[in-house]
């Protein structure tokens, strides 16, 4: 991985081997992100991507492994009970052409990925909404 900041934001380099989920957390804690949004592309060669199954309230997750294109990584970094809290999705194409995704648990890289880290000045916490069953950005300040 390598990385150089421009003013709020951050360009990402992931090299072949790395893991994406990894790698962005190192860097957070490095860089003491807090808050911040991230996009980007490039190409894995295995993934493992969830569903939230809201009548369950459980994750269904499907691995593939193969020559696959990022055409999207979007999410954020906040914070949860003191440490950095990454919440990604991802879209993916294959050999096929044919497109799909979801939460990202895990995104080994293939060749290379280039992501954008926006820098937001501030920190926002999460916390488990039992009800819902994920853990939700809290923006109420006293709570």
């Amino acid at each position: 991985m390598d990385y150089k900041r421009f003013g709020t934001k951050i360009l990402v380099r992931l090299d072949k081997g790395e893991e994406i989920i990894e790698s962005l957390r190192r860097l957070c804690r490095e860089a003491d992100i807090r808050l911040a949004t991230i996009s980007g592309v490039g190409a894995l060669d295995h993934v493992s991507v969830g569903l939230f199954e809201q009548t369950t309230q459980r994750y269904q997750t499907k691995e593939f492994s193969g020559s696959m294109e990022i055409t999207s990584l979007s999410g954020n970094v906040t914070q949860m009970k003191g440490e950095v809290y990454l919440h990604l999705h991802i879209v993916l194409t294959d050999a096929s052409y044919v497109a799909f995704g979801g939460h990202l648990n895990m995104g080994r890289i293939g060749a290379t990925a280039e992501l954008v880290i926006d820098l937001i000045d501030g920190q926002v916490d999460r916390e488990r909404d039992e009800a819902v069953g994920l853990n939700l950005i809290k923006l109420s300040a006293d709570e």
